[in-house]
Protein backbone atom coordinates (compact mmCIF):
# COMPACT_ATOMS: atom_id res chain seq x y z
CA UNK A 1 0.00 0.00 0.00
CA UNK A 2 2.85 2.30 1.03
CA UNK A 3 4.55 1.53 -2.60
CA UNK A 4 1.58 2.18 -4.66
CA UNK A 5 1.11 5.58 -2.90
CA UNK A 6 4.62 6.40 -3.85
CA UNK A 7 4.07 5.38 -7.03
CA UNK A 8 1.18 7.38 -7.33
CA UNK A 9 3.05 10.62 -5.92
CA UNK A 10 5.79 9.98 -8.21
CA UNK A 11 3.32 9.71 -11.16
CA UNK A 12 1.31 13.12 -10.45
CA UNK A 13 4.98 14.75 -10.23
CA UNK A 14 6.02 13.56 -13.60
CA UNK A 15 2.65 14.87 -15.30
CA UNK A 16 3.30 18.24 -13.30
CA UNK A 17 6.78 18.63 -14.67
CA UNK A 18 5.65 17.83 -17.97
CA UNK A 19 2.35 20.29 -18.25
CA UNK A 20 5.10 22.77 -16.54
CA UNK A 21 7.41 22.21 -19.72
CA UNK A 22 4.65 22.32 -22.53
CA UNK A 23 2.54 25.29 -21.20
CA UNK A 24 4.67 27.16 -18.58
CA UNK A 25 6.30 29.23 -21.28
CA UNK A 26 3.17 30.34 -22.96
CA UNK A 27 1.57 30.99 -19.43
CA UNK A 28 4.47 32.96 -18.15
CA UNK A 29 4.66 35.16 -21.37
CA UNK A 30 0.90 36.03 -21.14
CA UNK A 31 1.56 37.23 -17.84
CA UNK A 32 4.67 39.34 -19.26
CA UNK A 33 2.80 41.09 -21.92
CA UNK A 34 -0.39 41.95 -19.63
CA UNK A 35 2.31 43.47 -17.61
CA UNK A 36 4.00 45.20 -20.42
CA UNK A 37 1.43 46.01 -23.14
CA UNK A 38 -1.00 49.00 -23.02
CA UNK A 39 1.08 50.77 -20.05
CA UNK A 40 3.86 53.21 -19.90
CA UNK A 41 6.86 52.43 -18.26
CA UNK A 42 9.21 54.30 -17.47
CA UNK A 43 13.09 54.31 -16.58
CA UNK A 44 15.39 56.29 -15.05
CA UNK A 45 18.61 55.91 -16.62
CA UNK A 46 22.43 56.97 -15.98
CA UNK A 47 23.31 57.88 -19.27
CA UNK A 48 20.68 60.81 -19.15
CA UNK A 49 21.63 63.99 -20.78
CA UNK A 50 24.93 62.63 -21.73
CA UNK A 51 24.53 62.22 -25.54
CA UNK A 52 27.14 61.83 -27.77
CA UNK A 53 28.62 65.01 -29.49
CA UNK A 54 31.66 66.04 -31.32
CA UNK A 55 33.90 68.25 -29.57
CA UNK A 56 37.27 69.93 -31.61
CA UNK A 57 40.07 70.89 -29.29
CA UNK A 58 41.65 74.04 -29.09
CA UNK A 59 44.77 72.97 -31.16
CA UNK A 60 42.39 70.98 -34.12
CA UNK A 61 40.24 74.26 -34.31
CA UNK A 62 42.94 76.26 -34.71
CA UNK A 63 44.32 74.15 -37.60
CA UNK A 64 41.46 73.97 -39.36
CA UNK A 65 40.63 78.19 -39.45
CA UNK A 66 44.41 78.30 -40.16
CA UNK A 67 43.77 76.13 -43.51
CA UNK A 68 40.30 77.43 -44.44
CA UNK A 69 42.04 80.93 -44.08
CA UNK A 70 45.04 80.19 -46.45
CA UNK A 71 43.22 78.45 -48.92
CA UNK A 72 40.69 81.73 -50.00
CA UNK A 73 41.79 82.56 -53.41
CA UNK A 74 40.72 85.53 -56.00
CA UNK A 75 37.72 87.25 -55.07
CA UNK A 76 34.55 85.29 -56.81
CA UNK A 77 31.06 84.61 -56.24
CA UNK A 78 30.03 82.24 -52.95
CA UNK A 79 27.51 80.95 -55.85
CA UNK A 80 30.16 80.30 -58.36
CA UNK A 81 32.27 78.88 -55.51
CA UNK A 82 29.41 76.35 -54.66
CA UNK A 83 29.01 75.22 -57.79
CA UNK A 84 32.91 74.86 -58.40
CA UNK A 85 32.48 72.48 -55.20
CA UNK A 86 29.69 70.23 -55.90
CA UNK A 87 31.00 69.66 -59.59
CA UNK A 88 34.54 68.20 -58.01
CA UNK A 89 34.06 65.32 -56.82
CA UNK A 90 35.62 64.40 -53.26
CA UNK A 91 38.67 62.81 -54.49
CA UNK A 92 39.79 65.42 -56.77
CA UNK A 93 39.28 68.20 -53.46
CA UNK A 94 41.70 66.02 -51.43
CA UNK A 95 41.83 67.88 -48.13
CA UNK A 96 40.11 70.81 -49.17
CA UNK A 97 39.29 73.52 -46.47
CA UNK A 98 36.15 76.48 -47.37
CA UNK A 99 35.48 79.69 -45.45
CA UNK A 100 32.30 80.45 -46.57
CA UNK A 101 29.60 83.18 -44.93
CA UNK A 102 26.90 81.67 -42.28
CA UNK A 103 23.94 83.22 -43.31
CA UNK A 104 21.80 80.68 -40.90
CA UNK A 105 23.03 82.61 -38.79
CA UNK A 106 23.74 81.57 -34.90
CA UNK A 107 22.11 78.15 -33.83
CA UNK A 108 21.61 79.08 -30.09
CA UNK A 109 24.90 77.75 -28.81
CA UNK A 110 27.10 81.00 -30.72
CA UNK A 111 26.96 84.57 -29.86
CA UNK A 112 24.26 86.54 -31.75
CA UNK A 113 25.37 89.63 -33.66
CA UNK A 114 23.57 91.49 -31.19
CA UNK A 115 25.86 90.28 -28.75
CA UNK A 116 29.37 90.61 -30.76
CA UNK A 117 30.24 93.70 -29.74
CA UNK A 118 30.09 93.54 -26.43
CA UNK A 119 32.34 90.25 -26.45
CA UNK A 120 34.80 92.03 -28.69
CA UNK A 121 35.04 94.53 -25.96
CA UNK A 122 35.81 91.93 -23.31
CA UNK A 123 38.11 90.08 -25.08
CA UNK A 124 39.81 93.20 -25.91
CA UNK A 125 40.67 93.82 -22.10
CA UNK A 126 41.72 90.19 -21.32
CA UNK A 127 44.35 90.80 -24.06
CA UNK A 128 45.90 93.91 -22.61
CA UNK A 129 45.60 92.37 -19.12
CA UNK A 130 47.89 89.29 -20.28
CA UNK A 131 49.57 92.05 -21.81
CA UNK A 132 49.16 90.65 -25.56
CA UNK A 133 47.66 94.41 -26.38
CA UNK A 134 48.43 97.52 -25.48
CA UNK A 135 46.30 99.58 -23.05
CA UNK A 136 46.07 102.33 -25.89
CA UNK A 137 44.29 99.82 -28.20
CA UNK A 138 40.14 101.28 -28.33
CA UNK A 139 37.04 99.93 -27.79
CA UNK A 140 35.18 98.92 -30.98
CA UNK A 141 31.38 100.54 -31.46
CA UNK A 142 28.65 99.06 -33.64
CA UNK A 143 28.33 102.40 -35.53
CA UNK A 144 32.09 102.40 -36.38
CA UNK A 145 32.99 98.53 -37.13
CA UNK A 146 31.25 95.12 -39.26
CA UNK A 147 30.75 92.17 -37.83
CA UNK A 148 30.33 88.82 -40.26
CA UNK A 149 29.86 85.12 -39.30
CA UNK A 150 31.67 82.89 -41.08
CA UNK A 151 31.97 79.11 -41.49
CA UNK A 152 35.88 77.29 -41.97
CA UNK A 153 34.71 73.97 -42.95
CA UNK A 154 36.81 71.31 -43.70
CA UNK A 155 35.10 69.63 -47.14
CA UNK A 156 36.02 66.27 -46.42
CA UNK A 157 35.21 65.96 -42.62
CA UNK A 158 32.28 68.35 -42.67
CA UNK A 159 32.06 67.76 -38.63
CA UNK A 160 35.38 69.51 -38.35
CA UNK A 161 34.24 72.73 -38.76
CA UNK A 162 34.84 76.29 -36.57
CA UNK A 163 32.40 78.96 -36.53
CA UNK A 164 33.84 82.54 -36.34
CA UNK A 165 32.89 85.86 -36.01
CA UNK A 166 35.18 88.96 -38.16
CA UNK A 167 35.08 91.96 -36.53
CA UNK A 168 36.53 95.05 -38.66
CA UNK A 169 36.60 98.70 -38.77
CA UNK A 170 34.22 99.52 -41.22
CA UNK A 171 35.30 101.11 -44.62
CA UNK A 172 32.16 102.99 -45.34
CA UNK A 173 34.00 105.42 -42.98
CA UNK A 174 36.28 107.50 -45.03
CA UNK A 175 39.27 109.32 -43.62
CA UNK A 176 38.63 107.82 -40.15
CA UNK A 177 41.14 108.19 -37.83
CA UNK A 178 42.78 104.43 -37.31
CA UNK A 179 45.23 105.15 -34.68
CA UNK A 180 45.00 102.83 -31.94
CA UNK A 181 42.41 101.05 -33.38
CA UNK A 182 41.13 97.83 -33.97
CA UNK A 183 41.68 96.89 -37.72
CA UNK A 184 40.18 93.40 -37.51
CA UNK A 185 39.86 90.24 -35.64
CA UNK A 186 38.61 87.17 -35.56
CA UNK A 187 36.67 85.40 -32.85
CA UNK A 188 35.32 81.84 -31.88
CA UNK A 189 31.67 82.38 -32.35
CA UNK A 190 31.42 80.21 -29.17
CA UNK A 191 33.49 81.63 -26.38
CA UNK A 192 34.90 84.65 -28.39
CA UNK A 193 38.53 83.41 -27.99
CA UNK A 194 40.47 85.99 -30.59
CA UNK A 195 42.54 83.71 -33.26
CA UNK A 196 44.08 86.71 -34.88
CA UNK A 197 43.80 90.25 -34.83
CA UNK A 198 45.21 93.46 -36.18
CA UNK A 199 45.14 96.80 -33.71
CA UNK A 200 47.42 99.86 -34.18
CA UNK A 201 49.08 100.64 -31.15
CA UNK A 202 51.24 103.24 -29.08
CA UNK A 203 54.09 100.96 -29.23
CA UNK A 204 57.07 99.79 -31.14
CA UNK A 205 58.36 96.64 -31.76
CA UNK A 206 61.43 97.26 -29.29
CA UNK A 207 58.82 97.25 -26.39
CA UNK A 208 57.08 93.92 -27.19
CA UNK A 209 57.95 90.53 -26.06
CA UNK A 210 57.04 88.04 -28.52
CA UNK A 211 58.21 84.87 -26.86
CA UNK A 212 55.65 85.94 -23.30
CA UNK A 213 53.12 86.90 -25.71
CA UNK A 214 52.75 84.19 -27.56
CA UNK A 215 52.72 82.30 -24.53
CA UNK A 216 50.19 84.02 -22.64
CA UNK A 217 48.06 83.66 -25.91
CA UNK A 218 48.21 79.74 -26.31
CA UNK A 219 47.51 80.12 -22.42
CA UNK A 220 44.32 81.69 -23.01
CA UNK A 221 42.87 79.92 -26.21
CA UNK A 222 43.97 76.72 -24.29
CA UNK A 223 46.45 75.46 -26.52
CA UNK A 224 49.73 72.63 -26.13
CA UNK A 225 52.89 74.74 -25.77
CA UNK A 226 54.45 76.16 -28.56
CA UNK A 227 57.88 75.93 -30.81
CA UNK A 228 59.61 78.42 -32.63
CA UNK A 229 59.67 78.39 -35.86
CA UNK A 230 63.08 78.88 -37.39
CA UNK A 231 62.89 80.22 -41.41
CA UNK A 232 65.93 81.83 -43.57
CA UNK A 233 63.25 83.06 -45.91
CA UNK A 234 63.51 86.87 -45.75
CA UNK A 235 60.05 87.18 -48.00
CA UNK A 236 57.93 85.12 -45.49
CA UNK A 237 56.72 88.67 -44.46
CA UNK A 238 56.32 92.14 -45.72
CA UNK A 239 58.14 93.55 -42.65
CA UNK A 240 61.38 92.38 -40.84
CA UNK A 241 59.61 92.60 -37.64
CA UNK A 242 58.07 89.24 -36.87
CA UNK A 243 58.49 85.96 -35.20
CA UNK A 244 56.87 82.41 -35.88
CA UNK A 245 55.68 79.65 -33.59
CA UNK A 246 54.33 76.13 -34.50
CA UNK A 247 51.64 74.20 -32.60
CA UNK A 248 50.16 71.28 -33.11
CA UNK A 249 47.76 70.90 -35.62
CA UNK A 250 45.69 67.44 -36.67
CA UNK A 251 47.66 64.66 -37.67
CA UNK A 252 51.33 65.62 -38.04
CA UNK A 253 49.85 68.74 -39.21
CA UNK A 254 50.30 72.00 -37.06
CA UNK A 255 50.24 75.48 -37.52
CA UNK A 256 52.14 78.35 -37.65
CA UNK A 257 50.99 81.43 -35.32
CA UNK A 258 52.96 84.81 -36.32
CA UNK A 259 53.07 87.78 -34.31
CA UNK A 260 54.45 90.80 -35.99
CA UNK A 261 54.53 94.53 -36.68
CA UNK A 262 54.51 96.97 -39.25
CA UNK A 263 56.56 99.87 -38.88
CA UNK A 264 55.22 103.60 -40.26
CA UNK A 265 51.29 103.06 -39.14
CA UNK A 266 52.50 100.70 -36.01
CA UNK A 267 50.17 98.25 -36.68
CA UNK A 268 50.78 94.85 -34.48
CA UNK A 269 49.57 91.42 -35.30
CA UNK A 270 48.78 88.27 -34.58
CA UNK A 271 47.66 86.03 -37.10
CA UNK A 272 47.10 82.38 -37.81
CA UNK A 273 47.02 82.58 -41.66
CA UNK A 274 49.63 83.30 -44.41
Amino acid sequence: MKKTAVNLIFLFGAVAVMGLSLWGPELLAHYRDRTVLDRINTRTSGMEGEGYRYKLAGNEKLYILSECLNSQSLPESEQNALTRMEEESYQELGGTYAFVSNHKGPTGKEITSQEIFTTCNEMLQSLKMLGILPESVKEVRKGEYEAALYSAIDVLEPRNHVSVWKVSLSTDRKNADKANRLIDAYLDAEDGKVYEFYARTDQSWEELDPDLMIGRWSEYMGLDEPEVYETDNPLMETTPYYRKYVFPGMGDASTVVTIGFYDGINELFLKISK
